[in-house]
């Protein structure tokens, strides 16, 4: 039945908006230069209200995008929150790479990828944010190689390579493995997932805060 459907659909375009609010969010706080993990702690601390709120990162694969489109066009488009949910999530690989920009001579770093797959432990890369990332950095560092533990490509390196080869690391999927996980020294981290330990000889990392990880 038509409610069954919907069901679907919106539960999935549910998730998705609430995924965009928080990584708008995000981009609103790290273009401001303020820490968006002690923001998160701040709003979750005591509140049981906020307990629920997810925090930051990519917000991809093959339902949530889709099936908030698909509401879409049962809505003739007159569906703006779910137009604008895919706007945010889908640009916040654009973002980090901005927020780099600002900070970094990218042209000049080598960039590594860590994690490939839509999301944590599985090896389906369908529509993972972490492509878009690949293409951007593509065009903006010196070079990007990439790591999964589960997706299988010839192109992608061991982890340690990247970690040892590479100037600048993103962490696109939250693999269990990568949690806790420490950079190496030297390195810069942008870790919208505040899943590894940013390197200790620096305070500059995009996007991570050791202080509150894991809140």
């Amino acid at each position: 039945p038509m409610e069954a459907e919907l069901c679907k659909l919106m539960t999935n375009a549910w998730r998705y908006l609430q995924f965009a609010a928080v990584n708008q969010f995000y981009m609103i706080a790290t273009q401001s230069g303020a820490n968006f993990d002690r923001i998160l702690h701040g709003c979750r601390h005591h509140y049981s209200r906020m307990a629920g709120m997810p925090g930051a990162g990519f917000a991809a694969g093959p339902c949530l995008v889709k099936d908030t489109m698909q509401l879409a066009s049962f809505a003739q488009n007159n569906f703006v929150l779910g137009h604008a949910a895919m706007l945010i999530n889908e640009g916040l690989p654009g973002h980090l790479v901005q927020l780099v920009k600002q900070k970094y001579p990218l042209r000049k770093l080598n960039a590594g990828i860590i994690g490939m797959a839509f999301k944590a432990e599985i090896d389906d890369p369908r529509d993972s944010l972490s492509y878009k990332l690949r293409k951007l950095l593509q065009l903006e560092a010196a070079s990007v190689k990439c790591t999964d533990e589960y997706v299988k490509d010839p192109s992608f390196f061991p982890l340690e390579t990247v970690l040892s080869d590479c100037d600048i690391l993103f962490v696109g999927t939250p693999h269990k493995r990568y949690r806790g996980l420490a950079c190496p020294p030297g390195k810069i981290l942008v870790d919208v997932w505040n899943c590894m330990t940013p390197p200790q000889d620096t305070t500059d990392a995009v996007g991570t805060n050791k202080e509150t990880r894991g809140n």
